[in-house]
């Protein structure tokens, strides 16, 4: 798990501050002209790479818990303010219509925070799973290495035992031949010793 290091804190500090900036602004973008839309353009722009840095930084389910904190004290500091200070915001009478209004603005710049947690999960998410997909790749090589390499054990031990029953069965063989020929000369021998007898059993006679 990565630290989490104490100006992490900074970012959605920061995003308190963007969300309270726009109760200044007026709420009609077009009538009011260009300048007022590109300000809430850079709003919603900061917004978004905030959600981008406190994702990147507290991750993003802890900072999703931050974020929608972040909102839901925003809402009410620009509630609590704006009913306080109506006259500085322009509101004569304050209705329930204008503190709405004032807290959409704040959850419209936290939707665009969220949005960009989101965007920044999403190529966190394709980098792991790109990572992942070389991984198995990896994985799948180096299993077939080892299924080739233990192959080539087996088959070596085959030529191996193949030589070795080759060499016993030669060796059973050259055995049964020395076998054979002791045999063979031992019948000869007796053959010779009845002959010699039978030649001693006649000079005996004689």
């Amino acid at each position: 798990m990565t630290e989490i290091k104490k100006y992490y804190y900074l970012t959605p500090a920061l995003l308190v501050a963007i969300n309270f900036s726009s109760n200044f602004l007026s709420t009609d973008l077009f009538k009011a002209g260009y300048t007022n839309f590109s300000v809430w353009f850079v709003l919603s722009l900061f917004s978004f790479a905030c959600g981008w840095f406190i994702n990147k930084t507290l991750g993003y389910i802890y900072g999703g818990k931050i974020l929608f904190a972040v909102i839901v004290a925003s809402a009410f500091i620009s509630v609590f303010l704006v009913s306080i200070f109506k006259e500085y915001f322009g509101l004569s009478d304050l209705l329930v219509e204008n503190l709405i209004l004032y807290i959409l603005r704040n959850i419209t710049l936290g939707s665009m925070s969220f949005f960009g947690m989101a965007v920044c999960e999403v190529m966190i998410l394709q980098r792991e799973s790109v990572q992942s997909g070389t991984k198995q790749d990896d994985i799948k090589k180096y299993v077939a290495n080892a299924q080739r390499e233990a192959q080539l054990a087996v088959d070596e031990a085959k030529i191996k035992a193949d030589r070795m029953l080759t060499d016993v069965q030669q060796t059973l063989n050259e055995m049964i031949n020395r076998k054979e020929q002791v045999e063979r000369r031992l019948k000869e021998f007796i053959q010779t010793e009845r002959e010699l007898i039978k030649a001693y059993e006649k000079e005996d006679e004689e």
